[in-house]
């Protein structure tokens, strides 16, 4: 089997035993160093690591002071962390389209969902590259709205050469399958003096100081073992981008032109470090996209289905009054036709020829 994804974090045995032989292992100077890393990676001055990337988007609202009835508009397209953060804030749900150009949300529908409640925008980084940040920053600055970004699958992408997570308060995930890996763990960058305090000590069980507390606080915080699994990838992290968008090339030029098959595009401006490289199985493709990812599967390629129905279509947010369920067929559509093929930086040559073979055996090219 050819994996959709490996985790190779080999290269941090000898920081990760630093730290356990000094016997302090919870948040301490690898953290500190780990978030210097990363600021400098979004090309902002503050990075504020936490334990996951959930935890990333759930102090972002925090922070921001929302009230019972506050709105943030968001993606339906999206892993289910997303929603459940604006919930968890106690925040309500709101959604606007997405294109099926670059799975983002859609920055001419976003407009028409925002009402006097809304106070967060909150769009998706989906697969590893941006919204449309160009059209994004302006609406919410028309509408009063703070920008939360979701970038957890687009650690190292920029728009018009300004990473993600640099537009407003960005959320990182560095979980095992992520481009860069903790285990476990997310990150919060920000350009925001006030805002990067409050988070520090809002994941510190709200102290300042030891037994000084300020607010009702959280242990958010990272231990140093798991910044130390990430700091030799954050080094890394030219080489491994690079590697993506190279299979993500070959992918590109190996299945162009077959019936059935629409491929990821990078939209002008935009850099793509594939988080996932995903198609989407057409309607006049000789089989559906479950058929497609059976027979993939039988055959020995790993796929994955992110995600297979809208975020919001499920029993638990039907029934919640915080979840303003909209019309968004083109997400509806995308749910029924994405599909993941492997692009992570462990596939050999050999292995990048027998996906592209296979991908168009099984769709008759």
């Amino acid at each position: 089997m050819i994996p959709i994804t490996v985790v190779d974090v080999a290269a941090a045995e000898e920081l990760v035993l630093q730290v356990l032989r000094s016997g302090a292992i919870a948040q301490g100077p690898m953290v500190k160093r780990f978030e210097d890393a990363f600021a400098g990676v979004a090309g902002v001055p503050h990075a504020v690591a936490v334990n996951n990337g959930t935890t990333a988007l759930v102090a972002s609202l925090q922070v921001l002071d929302l009230q019972p009835g506050d709105e943030v508009i968001t993606s339906p397209f999206t892993f289910v962390a997303t929603l459940n953060a604006i919930l968890e804030a106690g925040a309500t749900a709101r959604f606007a389209d997405i294109r099926d150009d670059d799975f983002n949300i859609d920055a001419d529908k976003v407009a028409a969902a925002v009402t006097p409640n809304t106070k967060v925008l909150m769009p998706v980084h989906l697969y590893g590259q941006t919204a449309d940040m160009g059209k994004l920053v302006p609406l919410a600055q028309e509408h009063g709205l703070a920008l939360v970004e979701d970038s957890a699958q687009a650690v190292g992408a920029t728009f018009e050469g300004r990473p993600a997570g640099s537009f407003g308060i960005g959320c990182f995930s560095l979980y095992a399958t992520k481009n860069i890996t903790t285990a476990e763990g997310g990150v919060i960058t920000t350009s925001d003096d006030t805002i990067a305090d409050r988070l520090r000590v809002l994941r510190n069980q709200g102290m300042r100081q030891r037994y000084q507390y300020e607010v009702a606080g959280h242990n958010y915080r990272m231990t140093d073992i798991h910044a130390a699994i990430g700091i030799p990838q954050l080094e890394s992290l030219e080489e491994i981008t690079k590697a993506r968008q190279a299979n993500a090339e070959a992918l590109t030029k190996g299945l162009g032109g077959i019936k059935g098959l629409q491929l990821p595009q990078v939209l002008p401006g935009r850099t793509h470090v594939w988080h996932q490289y995903t198609v989407l199985i057409t309607d006049d493709a000789p089989v559906s996209r479950d058929e497609f990812a059976a027979k993939l599967t039988e055959k020995g390629i790993g796929n994955g289905i992110y995600y297979p129905k809208t975020v919001f279509d499920y029993d638990c947010y039907r029934d919640n009054d915080k979840v303003v369920i909209s019309d968004v067929p083109v997400a509806e559509r995308v749910a029924r036709q994405a599909l993941s093929l492997p692009v992570h930086p462990k596939l050999t040559d050999a292995q990048l020829d027998t996906i592209i073979t296979t991908v168009r055996e099984v769709l008759g090219a």
